[in-house]
């Protein structure tokens, strides 16, 4: 992968639902983008941490009644980047279910 595709994706992704409304952007294993930032990572994490970034600038400029919806799963919610799970963004997390 080449800097910046990661990202690239997501903003193409977006503008794709906007044009072809409605739709669904279902993103399953989100923790693989969204776990926690640490400080002083490098290589390959910073690609990543480029990825959600981009991820969280599309949803905080996103406008649910647009007639998309996204829909983001996971089973590490525990590792999920706290910005993932601010106030304005938990509605994508509405159902947690946990296994024993």
């Amino acid at each position: 992968k080449f800097i910046g595709e990661g990202a690239r994706m997501v903003r193409e992704l977006f503008v794709m639902a906007r044009e072809h409304a409605p739709s669904i952007i279902f993103m399953d294993e989100i923790d693989s983008i969204g776990s926690s930032r640490v400080e002083g990572s490098h290589g390959g994490d910073s690609e990543v941490q480029r990825t959600m970034l981009e991820l969280l600038n599309q949803l905080d400029g996103f406008e649910a009644t647009k007639n998309i919806k996204v829909i983001m799963a996971t089973n590490r919610i525990d590792i999920l980047d706290p910005a993932l799970l601010r106030p304005g963004l938990k509605k994508f997390f509405e159902t947690e279910i946990i296994f024993i």
